[in-house]
């Protein structure tokens, strides 16, 4: 009863403080608003629509049921989830966070996974995707398009790592090896896909409108969370909070042979890793291979922006959220583990001035490539599509209370 009561207490006052700090700092808090609202409506709200609709499309026609069949051999003794895992995994890599959340939860949703399982695979299938890491950090924030590939290595690695770590996470259900070889065949696998369609007897018009409803509602909670934890860590850099937490870090720093200078840059990254990153590649006093530990943990562990994002979308369904922050602690001490590790094999070794023959080409993620490309294309029809898709979903929604 005192431990709920000194959490009103705290939780007050922490929120008069921020309501106070608004009115101190009315120009800083403008300006960080308006850099979140700029990142979501370019970059996250463009680039995560179409996959959100799509996956909410494959669900509805069982397609996930499909591919869930024929991957349960591999994920099930790798992960101990259901096969459906491989396709929240694949779509969670390649659209970005928080999607891996948003698929878990729609899965859970469905029954397709039990409480336990979701949890398992949404603390893995969270991941930061290779256009942010190659273009936005590599090239944009670092200007060195050849460290993307050590980044992303430990990222992905350190994922694959929380996986198989998350398997002994919460008792076995007792599963039939006898079952899963039948499942394999191609003939269940397509025989579930049509019962899947069959028992969502959705018109198409319907199944679409669904999709976009429920995306567009994900992503403007979403577009919240980032324009408020950008607003968050501006008041907290104003109020000198974040200096005084520096101190703090500076000795964890020191005792890892870390500089001091990124302190500031960690504390920052570990509420936004957009603006973290940014922070990490400014410092001049640290060396190229710290600043690429120092990111890779701050990348993992996803920052407070996200982990708000995936905790609301997580509380539509009996998910917990606490296996998935000790997720992202233990990802982020893994990538920044595999960023030293592999720091001779994928950067020195690939940056000699004679190349070995299996050296990926650095052009690939460079300046005029196609991820560059991508990325600076996004910023330029980013807000076409956002409006457009805005102006879907009040159609949508206005033609429901119609009827309704």
């Amino acid at each position: 009863m005192v431990l709920s009561k000194l959490k009103t207490v705290f939780l007050s006052v922490s929120v008069s403080i921020l309501a106070a700090s608004l009115i101190s700092f009315p120009r800083e808090s403008f300006e960080a608003s308006i850099r979140g609202l700029n990142m979501w409506w370019e970059i996250v709200f463009p680039s995560l629509l179409p996959f959100f609709i799509i996956s909410e499309m494959l669900i509805g026609f069982g397609v996930v049921k499909f591919i869930g069949v024929l991957l349960e051999p591999l994920m099930r003794p790798l992960f101990k989830v259901p096969g459906v895992g491989g396709f929240v995994w694949a779509m969670g890599m390649a659209s970005g966070q928080p999607a891996g959340a948003k698929f878990s939860s729609r899965l859970r949703q469905e029954g397709h996974l039990s409480q336990i399982e979701a949890e398992r695979l949404v603390s893995f299938t969270n991941s930061s995707n290779p256009l942010f890491i190659f273009s936005a950090v590599a090239v944009g924030f670092f200007n060195n398009p050849k460290i993307g590939l050590l980044l992303a290595a430990a990222h992905y690695l350190g994922n694959i790592c929380v996986g198989i770590i998350m398997r002994f996470y919460g008792k076995e259900t007792p599963e039939e090896s006898l079952d899963d070889r039948k499942k394999f065949k191609i003939r269940n696998a397509l025989s579930v896909l049509h019962q899947t369609r069959i028992k969502d007897n959705r018109p198409i018009g319907k199944l679409l409108g669904d999709a976009v409803n429920s995306s567009i509602q994900t992503l403007l909670m979403i577009g919240g969370f980032i324009i408020l934890f950008s607003v968050i860590n501006k008041l907290l850099y104003q109020l000198h909070i974040t200096a005084i937490l520096a101190k703090t870090i500076e000795w964890l720093l020191s005792s890892l042979s870390l500089p001091d200078m990124l302190s500031i840059p960690f504390i920052s990254g570990l509420f936004e890793i957009t603006m973290g990153s940014q922070l990490i590649s400014q410092v001049q006093d640290a060396t190229l291979l710290q600043k690429a530990i120092v990111a890779s943990f701050i990348l993992a562990f996803s920052g407070f922006s996200i982990q708000a994002q995936v905790a609301s979308i997580l509380a539509q369904t009996d998910i917990r959220f606490k296996p998935f922050f000790i997720a992202r602690i233990l990802q982020g001490i893994f990538a920044a583990f595999f960023a030293l590790l592999l720091w001779k094999p994928l950067y020195v070794r690939f940056n000699r001035d004679e190349q070995p023959s299996n050296a990926l080409p650095v052009g690939f993620f460079g300046d005029g490539t196609w991820a560059n490309h991508f990325y600076h294309k996004m910023v330029e029809v980013g807000p076409l599509i956002t409006i457009l898709s805005l102006f879907v979903y009040i159609l949508i929604l206005f033609s429901r209370l119609k009827k309704s």
